[in-house]
């Protein structure tokens, strides 16, 4: 089985951020486009193609009706976790419509609560999210950069924060006060942690999520 789900959206695309070799590429809907440009073929193409404009010449297409409960977006995650896997990298998910960047915001979310992790690929900078867990992010050696905390459930409880300029140790976050907004690299390794509840962690594009989590 291939690493990595690598998922191509109608957003703001990275250029820099193409898929790798073994990853598994779901485009949904317009993100078909964005990989043709590339002369990329996704393995799978799933959407009810309002964005693309037309229905793409594919030998896989998984077409779903206009009027429909998931988002294009979810359907390529669900198609990505029934064939077995945990990372999950989604580019063209940000920019655009708010709410189109909410609702993948919440697909992080989904995919935490579903034993998986997924990164949205942003211009400038990364989100993922973490649930009763940890996460190690290294800065770039040339920048240090801005990385925020947020709770995305109603409380996130145990919540520490090493290798960053403010620290907490066994703190409370609610999703209706933004107290981890805005902290700082200070050249090492940043470890999050939660113990208990759903965290989403924006950082710069440039750092790397560490190979140990």
């Amino acid at each position: 089985m291939t690493k990595r789900c690598y998922i191509a959206g109608a957003g703001d695309f990275c250029d820099d951020m193409l898929p790798e070799k073994d990853d598994f590429i779901i485009a949904a809907d317009g993100g078909f486009a964005a990989l043709e440009k590339h002369g990329i073929t996704p393995d799978l193409v799933v959407g009810d193609f309002d964005s693309l404009g037309y229905e793409p010449a594919h030998p896989n297409i998984l077409q779903s009706p206009r009027e429909k409960d998931d988002t294009d977006m979810m359907l390529a995650v669900k198609q990505g976790l029934e064939r077995g896997f945990k990372a999950f990298t989604i580019n063209g998910g940000l920019g655009g419509r708010h709410d189109q960047t909410l609702a993948n915001i919440q697909i992080l979310a989904y995919l935490a609560e579903n034993g998986a992790r997924g990164t949205l690929i942003g211009i400038d900078e990364c989100i993922t999210a973490v649930k009763d867990g940890e996460i190690e992010i290294a800065p770039n050696t040339a920048i240090n950069g801005i990385i925020s905390v947020i709770s995305h459930s109603d409380k996130s409880e145990g919540i520490t924060l090493k290798g960053l300029k403010y620290t907490l140790d066994n703190a409370t976050l609610s999703c209706s006060y933004p107290m981890g907004i805005s902290n700082e690299f200070i050249g090492s390794n940043a470890k999050i942690s939660v113990k208990s509840g759903t965290l989403i962690v924006i950082y710069p594009k440039q750092a790397q999520v560490a190979a140990k989590e």
